[in-house]
């Protein structure tokens, strides 16, 4: 069985990343294309290196772009690559414009897929993220679903449970493989002059937010009054859309807030687990403070991470400066000892053992039935 694993930015490639290994490991037919969708400098040898996963065969070059732009192109060439390698099954995770735009590619062709952190939702489709998962899980045939509340959002929109696996957040996997690649080889603490709980990580990157001229100004404003309060150095790594958006808006960064370049993945790891707390609207971030156990603050008015909620490692308080405040007030003080609801970190594991025990002859069956194979 020849498997499409697909990737359209950074962050998917480092979770995904336990999956590629676990393939190699069993010496399974993959190959890895990367859709350019998020071009990142740090995509470079060493990155691979140190994720210990080979570099993607494909790099099809989207580039930005608004969303139909980016789509188009994503249909076209993934289509292309697709018809030059025939896969029997197409592994897509997240929630990507590359993730919807290979879903709809693998549907034409009758090709099977299957999407792994299926389920989440955050109920607000004003979000290009929402949109993108809400297609990627109606057009798989299997969904690994991250929890028990992701089946059951599944659930609820008529998605059979038979094509439902719940497998833990394979995130749990990336993070314990590479929290010690993080502290034995970064030095950004040292380079930052910084120790460890004695001061706040922020990024703030999303569409919602920083293209917002009014939600950007609150988060800044709510930064400067976190730093007023607790008088603790606040390290934002800008995203270049951040950077361009605050250029645009002509926006100032306050005192007390060191604007840096974005960091390599293990350098933000180190910093992300020895802060004393995170503002975020990441999901991501979200997922990861709760598995270090540092709290969160999430910057948006909702989340698709609803256990971060559940178990106490993080509270949502949109871009009201004084929310800003008052949740880092509630939060910094927060006992660590909430369970992790992402799985024991077997994740990746699980995943192919289903795939190959339990679904594989319905997978080959339709593989058949694809388009390229009929033809």
């Amino acid at each position: 069985m020849k498997i499409s694993i697909v990737f359209g930015a950074r962050p998917t490639f480092i979770k995904m990343s336990p999956l590629i290994k676990e393939c190699r490991r069993k010496h399974l037919d993959y190959f890895l294309i990367h859709t350019g969708q998020h071009y990142s400098p740090s995509l470079d040898k060493i990155f691979f290196e140190k994720l210990k996963i080979p570099r993607p065969k494909y790099n099809l070059g989207v580039g930005s772009g608004t969303h139909s732009q980016q789509m188009a192109k994503l249909l076209v060439r993934t289509e292309k690559v697709f018809l030059q390698e025939k896969p029997d099954l197409v592994l897509i995770s997240g929630d990507t414009n590359s993730i919807a735009g290979a879903a709809l590619v693998a549907a034409k062709l009758y090709l099977p897929l299957i999407h792994i952190e299926a389920g989440l939702r955050s109920f607000d489709r004003r979000m290009p993220e929402e949109v993108n998962r809400v297609i990627a899980d109606h057009l798989s045939d299997f969904l690994f679903a991250p929890t028990s509340a992701a089946r059951d959002n599944l659930l609820q929109e008529g998605i059979k449970r038979n094509r439902i696996f719940v497998v833990g957040n394979i995130i749990v996997d990336a993070v314990k493989q590479n929290i010690k690649i993080a502290r034995d080889t970064s030095d950004v603490l040292s380079r930052l002059r910084l120790s460890p709980r004695k001061f706040f990580l922020v990024t703030a990157h999303r569409q919602e937010n920083v293209d917002s001229k009014k939600r950007f100004q609150g988060i800044l404003r709510g930064l400067e009054l976190v730093f007023r309060k607790f008088q603790l150095p606040i390290i934002y790594p800008i995203h270049p859309r951040s950077r361009k958006r605050l250029k645009q808006f002509r926006l100032k960064v306050p005192s007390g807030v060191k604007v840096i370049p974005p960091l390599d993945y293990w350098d933000f790891l180190l910093l992300e687990s020895s802060a004393a707390l995170v503002l975020t609207d990441s999901g991501g971030i979200q997922e990861e403070t709760c598995i270090l156990r540092v709290p969160c603050v999430t910057l948006r008015d909702n989340t698709e991470r609803p256990e971060t909620l559940e178990v106490g490692s993080n509270i949502i308080v949109g871009t009201n400066p004084q929310k800003i405040v008052r949740g880092v007030q509630k939060m910094i003080n927060k006992r660590r000892q909430w369970a992790n609801p992402f799985g024991k970190g077997n994740t990746a594991s699980l995943i192919l053992d289903i795939i190959y025990h339990k679904i594989k002859k319905e997978i080959l069956l339709k593989s058949r039935e694809c388009w390229y194979n009929k033809r």
